[in-house]
């Protein structure tokens, strides 16, 4: 999976000119912050744990947002454990740097953090690490049939 892939999705659903792909690396927030010309709290960071059973939970926070570990054990049930770098290229279907909500292997449970909803539009990446697409929070739960969360502190 990748960017080819997160385009063809949006495509789909006319959005495919939508895709901003960079000259410049966005790996991390404050690269993607750069890139964009933005703040990095408006950058909807991918951030990809281990779920029940060995799956992949993905939370998608504000980029300035930190996962608070007793409400994240407390909404999940499992102590919050990050993927491995070499874990989640397999788990997501994106690399590390690229990780999105978008075209993802099943079974992967996605959940958005409350703390996107204090922004008009939020940027997702778009499945590598230089790229990105500018969603409301009501169309970043759309397009990801993702549920609401507040497991963050910022």
């Amino acid at each position: 999976m990748g960017i080819e892939q997160v385009r063809a999705y949006f495509t789909k659903i006319d959005r495919g000119g939508d895709v901003l792909e960079f000259s410049v690396s966005s790996a991390t927030v404050s690269l993607a912050a750069q890139a964009l010309g933005t703040e990095e709290a408006r950058i909807a960071k991918s951030l990809s744990f281990w779920g029940a059973e060995g799956g992949c939970l993905l939370v998608v926070t504000a980029g300035d947002a930190k996962v608070d570990n007793r409400k994240f054990k407390d909404t999940f049930g499992i102590k919050a454990r990050m993927l491995p770098h070499d874990a989640t290229l397999e788990l997501t279907g994106h690399p590390v740097g690229g990780v999105c909500p978008f075209v993802l292997p099943e079974g992967v449970v996605v959940r958005l953090d409350a703390s996107l909803k204090r922004f008009k539009t939020v940027f997702p990446a778009c499945g590598s690490a230089n790229s990105a697409i500018e969603l409301t929070p009501d169309e970043l739960e759309q397009y990801t049939g993702a549920t609401w969360v507040d497991v963050t502190k910022y």
